[in-house]
């Protein structure tokens, strides 16, 4: 009994989800919003289920499932995206005949990231991995006579399976070395892996693995043409939740399992975050495609996470973990902004292909108000302009880098926190600055509920933020 109350919001979704898909058989197009309002309750009931127990640590299943304050931060992570995205869905899927399949893969995607970071074995890991991955290569396809979101799709699968691939070869490597997928069992026998000519070789399939899962530089190549080809709110999804499921399983195997062999990794994650943050922004600045510009922002993020892996303090880890619910809320509400740009060309039959365009945000202030005014927040955010959200984890783990002596780092990623400003200062004059004919536009309430609430997460992390850094270094200290 007490295991299944730990496995609530996990139980809570999945309950969630076969509730959406049964009330789907019986309702018609016009009646199955109704699945969106109790996907966004079960979201919520989930989220409140997580936060009560935070703190509690357990182990359960033979040790293959971890619950503890780290699990259990990046549930909140995964939920407060999945939250969003149902409540702006409401309106996406307003008349669909296919909202309740839509709901049930973001239901379930969401499960898998949530096993993904209970996970406590690497063919556990593995399976709430792909759990996640089908649901989303499902919901980029979702738009099925939008050229553009097919192409995404099948490119998010033959990248993905991809990574599987290299992942699972990883996986089986660390085995046939170690004899256990056990995370902790690994630990105890390394010597083994070291003494093995499979260790360096099964380290870099793992880093290649979670490359393509958290998209770094050079293994991005799926991100940005399934970022702008997928609907705006799966872009969300994948940008501000799937992301971070990559970076809490990276936590898991390589700190918690592979230490002994911390030298090595170190240095390859060093040149993949300066190479990551450094190509998404300059790539950034030449994009006319708003969706793509976050694309290759969503990169460039990823670097600057990627940096707590070399830093490696707990005060380093504890910025990387706080990014992590910061970027959930930026990222997926720049993206619901950008769906509700996109909702408006649909609206007045205009270039759909090119919906995302930023000739499409001239004017925006006077025709979209809240969406500009939310659009504005979450890009100066992303750059780090205080008071945000952005700003207090970029400071964290900013200073905590020059703290450890790695100063060429930081002075790195904040030059390119600065180059980052003039993309995004670009969204901001479109919206402002430049004339347009277009009508005030009626902004649809979903959309606005869903970015009034990033924009309070990214306004009270960075005006209040001693709660979620506490809870933050809480989550940290699981792994030192």
């Amino acid at each position: 009994m007490v295991d299944l109350m730990l496995l609530a919001p996990e139980i809570t979704i999945l309950v969630t989800g076969l509730i959406v898909l049964l009330a789907g058989l019986f309702l018609s197009a016009q009646s199955k919003k109704i699945v969106g309002y109790i996907a966004t309750l079960g979201c919520l009931v989930a989220m409140l289920l997580t936060i009560s127990s935070f703190g509690t640590t357990a182990v359960m299943f033979s040790n293959s499932l971890s619950i503890d304050a780290l699990s259990q931060f990046f549930k909140i992570v995964f939920l407060t995206v999945t939250t969003l995205v149902c409540i702006a869905s409401v309106k996406y899927t307003d008349g669909n005949d296919h909202a309740d399949e839509y709901y049930v893969l973001v239901l379930f995607a969401t499960i898998g990231m949530m096993m993904v970071a209970s996970a406590n074995d690497l063919m556990v890991l593995f399976v709430a991995f792909e759990l996640a991955s089908l649901a989303t290569y499902a919901l980029a396809g979702f738009e099925k006579k939008n050229p553009a979101s097919i192409e995404a799709s099948m490119k998010y699968f033959i990248i993905g399976s991809l990574s599987a691939a290299l992942l699972l070869l990883g996986i089986g490597y660390v085995y046939g070395a170690t004899g256990t997928t056990n995370i902790e069992g690994i630990a105890q026998n390394i010597d083994l892996l070291l003494n093995s000519p499979m260790g360096i070789l099964s380290l870099v399939l793992l880093i290649a693995g979670f490359g393509f899962k958290i998209a770094l530089v050079p293994f991005h190549m799926w991100a940005p043409d399934t970022y702008q080809g997928a609907p705006s709110l799966v872009s969300a999804l994948l940008a501000a939740g799937s992301k971070k499921m990559g970076i809490i399983a990276a936590f898991k195997v390589f700190i918690g399992a592979l230490i002994a062999l911390q030298a090595d990794w170190q240095i390859a994650f060093a040149i993949l975050a300066v190479l990551t943050m450094t190509y998404g922004n300059i790539v950034a600045l030449s994009q006319t495609s708003v969706k793509r510009m976050l694309a290759y922002s969503s990169l460039a993020q990823a670097g600057y996470i990627t940096m707590a892996f070399v830093v490696m303090t707990p005060m380093a880890l504890t910025g990387g973990i706080l990014y992590a619910l910061s970027h959930g809320f930026m990222k997926a509400g720049a993206f619901i902004a950008t769906a509700a740009v996109v909702y408006m060309v649909t609206s007045e039959n205009k270039d759909i292909l090119n919906a995302d365009h930023l000739d499409n945000f001239k004017g925006l202030g006077r025709r979209m108000p809240i969406t500009a005014l939310s659009m504005t927040v979450f890009v100066f955010a992303l750059s780090g302009i205080p008071p945000t959200a952005g700003y207090m984890s970029k400071f964290i783990l900013f200073s905590s880098t020059i703290q450890s002596g790695l100063v060429w780092l930081a002075v790195i990623a904040i030059l390119n926190s600065a180059l980052s400003l003039y993309y995004y200062a670009r969204v901001v004059r479109y919206m402002y600055a430049k004339p347009t004919d277009g009508d005030r536009v009626s902004e649809p309430l979903p959309y606005v509920i869903a970015l009034l609430l990033a924009v309070a997460g990214v306004l009270v992390i960075g005006i209040w933020p001693e709660p979620f850094v506490n809870m933050a270094m809480e989550a940290a200290s699981v792994l030192i």
